[in-house]
């Protein structure tokens, strides 16, 4: 037969456990009691499981789920809070700690014990489980009953700290991971009862900190204080904070020392921003990017007073040239080119100071390339003594890059020059200008043989035409390529004349034959030429003819050179000569004595060309005629006669024409090119418009034209005007301010 345990009694139950529970306080109170035996768990955890498991009305869990609760309370009234209450600081800390490890061991032990209750009657009621249960017993009578103290424990450690005394910061981790801990799972304890009070010490403690430094120390000084507090908070909360809180600790931290001193840090009169950019102080303007990059826009005012310094350097840059320029005039002294070589050589290093100031400093920072940008736009359209920035900088690479310019550099040393000239060409408006300039003296160091090396014409065109488009360049190209195929044109014509024996010109010839369409408009005059000259282009046209039936060839003899051999008593001299020149002594050969109207009927050319090639031969360093009366100056009436008597020291001698300046001729041509790209762009517009309004118009038209040059408002509206005129466009009956396009 079988016998039936006898349900056990809750009183009786109880007792057994309450025993095991004192134990337990023991064991955690430090007191003598030896730890428990598997025997003794065992039988604790067999009394709960026999009490929950009899069957109704024995059923106990509800009770025990009640007492187990009730054991804790009472340890926790009786005893732990007690030993915290009489203690005040670290001390109370400290026991705060011991206490709450305590508490974990016995919540961990207890859950054990009544561990069944979890299992079954726990979760078919979707009650709180034991070990939330033990937590909350801590959380609801001591956490709460002292946390504010335990905050202000913690925070005056803390300030402790940050004033350099040395305090135990395993302690205040400790402390603080009960913050993180109560919340089981959650930061709302960590984040009301104790960070929101500290990030306000935090604000105020920096905030005492900073009315005092602002006042006492220099910006760098500063910057130094501020960069190692960030640093040392930092470091706090790897030690002892939770992480959660770093971002809010620094930027407190940095809004209390840097926003809300910001402005009085930066303009600090002998070290504020403005200082240290004077003063090249490369490391603190790193470490002002450090801190204030951190700051919501922070770096605005830095990059203002950036662009500020550079735009007040460049200025005083361009008031140096012109100074130094009205001085060369007042000494009537022709050194002014050599004054614009230097400046465009101050403005690049300028801009290589600066440039490596934003990547080295300012990280690359786009706002501070923005602000250099900027800068360089106001000083380097400014240009000096009457000559645009475009003209200047086409003159500098014109001295760069032909024979005996003034700026003898090396190939690596020209490659890294040119490289920097384009990067100054992004900055100038008018680079059509720049383009027309350049390419006029290109021509003359192409035609003149003054270019220095090949390569370097090729490769300033491949950085020009990455920086402006392929249309900038191509008649540049063209240009270069042309030489190249007029050197091969020569060498066929040679080979022509030595196997042509009736073909004999008689005089040494050299011909260029250029492209009309990618090179200069030259005046080409129909200059009578004298019978020597006249034989040689025939010739050249016949051998021409044999390999081109469909190109027109026209002189220009403007650009042409001879040597000429002059018979003088003294001695034989071979003189340099353009065409023009060489024209006019040959006509000597035929006359001793020659008028000015004789000179310009045989030659059929205008007064002032005739003016120019006589003064060159009979006022100038080398007179090679005698010039009755015998002034200065050409007039009309004047006569000239070969001078037999004239010698000089050297064998051969060059005689100069005063150069023509071209500088008006360029700017016109350039004036006409944009007439032509305003009238494009409009038509452009308006085609795939159809209809639009002045203003839109105007804006679209200055955007699409702005890679090139700023045109004008008031040319857009006249070309706007034309273009109406000549029935492109139209305006809108009911809005005058509205234009339609006419296909």
């Amino acid at each position: 037969m079988s016998s039936q345990r006898m349900p056990t009694d809750l009183e009786e139950g109880w007792g057994f456990m309450q025993t095991g529970i004192t134990k337990l306080r023991n064991i955690l109170e430090g007191l003598p009691e030896l730890q428990f035996n598997s025997e003794e768990y065992i039988m604790l955890y067999t009394t709960i499981y026999n009490m929950c498991t009899q069957k109704p009305p024995y059923d106990y869990s509800q009770q025990l789920y009640d007492k187990y609760k009730g054991s804790f309370d009472v340890y926790i009234i009786s005893t732990v809070l007690p030993s915290l209450i009489e203690k005040h600081g670290e001390f109370m800390l400290r026991e705060l700690v011991k206490r709450w490890a305590n508490h974990k061991v016995m919540v961990r032990w207890l859950s054990r014990f009544f561990y069944y209750l979890d299992r079954y009657f726990i979760t078919r009621r979707s009650l709180p489980p034991l070990n939330e249960v033990g937590l909350t017993c801590f959380r609801e009578l001591v956490y709460k009953e002292i946390n504010g103290k335990v905050r202000d424990a913690v925070i005056s450690l803390i300030d402790q700290e940050r004033e350099g005394e040395q305090i135990d910061r395993a302690l205040l981790k400790n402390v603080l991971d009960i913050f993180v801990e109560i919340g089981m799972g959650n930061m709302e304890c960590y984040e009301n009862d104790f960070e929101e009070s500290m990030l306000n010490d935090t604000a105020a403690y920096y905030s005492r900190k900073a009315s005092n430094w602002i006042l006492e120390d220099s910006c760098p000084d500063y910057m130094i204080k501020a960069e190692e507090c960030l640093k040392r908070e930092k470091d706090r909360v790897s030690h002892y904070l939770h992480s959660s809180s770093e971002q809010k600790l620094l930027e407190k931290v940095q809004h209390e020392l840097l926003s809300v001193y910001a402005s009085q840090l930066l303009e600090k009169e002998h070290s504020g921003c403005h200082a240290l950019l004077r003063d090249d102080k490369l490391e603190d303007l790193s470490r002002m990017y450090r801190l204030f990059c951190r700051i919501p826009r922070g770096l605005d005012p830095v990059s203002q007073i950036f662009k500020q310094h550079i735009t007040n350097e460049g200025t005083a840059l361009v008031k140096q040239a012109e100074d130094a320029a009205s001085n060369k005039k007042a000494e009537k002294k022709d050194v002014v080119g050599l004054q614009e070589q230097v400046f465009v050589r101050k403005v690049i290093e300028l801009h290589d100071k600066y440039m490596e100031y934003v990547t080295a400093c300012f990280m690359n920072n786009s706002l501070f390339h923005k602000a250099l940008k900027e800068a360089f736009e106001v000083f380097c359209n400014k240009g000096v003594a009457g000559s645009s920035s475009a003209e200047l900088l086409s003159t500098f690479c014109d001295n760069i890059l032909k024979k005996g310019g003034s700026e003898k550099l090396g190939d690596e040393a020209i490659e890294e020059t040119l490289e920097k000239v384009v990067k100054l060409l992004a900055y100038i408006s008018d680079k059509d200008l720049f383009g027309e300039f350049y390419r006029k003296k290109l021509a003359r160091r192409l035609l003149f043989d003054k270019s220095n090396n090949d390569e370097h014409e090729r490769s300033i065109l491949t950085k020009l035409k990455q920086q402006c488009g392929g249309q900038f360049t191509s008649k540049m190209e063209g240009m270069v390529t042309d030489l190249t195929l007029a050197r091969e044109n020569q060498t066929n014509f040679e080979e022509y004349l030595s196997s042509n024996s009736q073909a004999n010109p008689v005089i040494d010839l050299t011909v260029t034959v250029l492209t009309t369409g990618f090179w200069p408009s030259y005046k080409s005059f129909d200059l009578n030429l004298p019978a020597e000259m006249v034989k040689c282009v025939e010739v050249f046209k016949e051998f021409y003819q044999t390999k081109t039936k469909h190109r027109r060839l026209s002189w220009i003899y403007s650009l042409g050179t001879c040597n000429v051999i002059g018979k003088f008593e003294p001695k034989f001299l071979e003189l340099i000569v353009t065409t023009y020149q060489a024209s006019v002594l040959l006509l000597f050969n035929a006359s001793d004595r020659l008028s000015y109207s004789e000179i310009m009927m045989q030659l059929n050319l205008t007064d002032d060309d005739i003016v120019r090639l006589l003064h060159s031969l009979s006022c100038a360093k080398y007179k090679i005629l005698n010039k009755e009366p015998n002034t200065k100056t050409i007039s009309p009436t004047d006569y000239f006669e070969f001078n037999t008597k004239f010698t000089d020291k050297m064998r051969r001698i060059k005689i100069p024409l005063p150069p023509v300046d071209e500088k008006k001729k360029v700017i016109e041509d350039v004036d006409k090119d944009r007439r032509y790209a305003i009238d494009a762009s409009i038509v452009r517009i308006m085609k795939s418009r159809k209809i639009l309004g002045h203003q839109q118009l105007v804006m679209e038209c200055v955007e699409q034209l702005g890679r090139m040059f700023k045109p004008d408002f008031k040319a857009i509206k006249k070309r706007i005007e034309d273009l109406i005129t000549r029935d492109y466009l139209e305006r809108d009956k009911e809005n005058a301010n509205m234009y339609r396009y006419l296909a």
